[in-house]
């Protein structure tokens, strides 16, 4: 996996705003609905996740889906 691949950059964009939030990993799942491992494992970028789950996550922080990926808006995917 490459560093620069979307779900590692994703993952430590929901920590920060997780962190900034001052929750938990706990907490965060807690109020996302999902499990602790799950949000643990999205941190760590090992996780391609639904959008049904994607909109959780931004939901639970108060951002929207625009906020949430528009750290990403400049950069375009490489094809794999």
């Amino acid at each position: 996996m490459q560093q620069d691949d979307i779900r590692i950059r994703f993952g430590a964009r929901v920590r920060r705003l997780r962190n900034e939030r001052g929750w938990s990993q706990e907490a965060f799942a807690d109020l996302c609905g999902l499990h602790r491992t799950y949000i643990g494992s999205v941190e760590r970028g090992e996780q391609n996740l639904s959008l049904v789950n994607i909109e959780k996550l931004a939901a639970t922080l108060g951002v929207s889906l625009a906020e949430l990926f528009s750290p990403f808006a400049d950069k375009p995917a490489s094809p794999s």
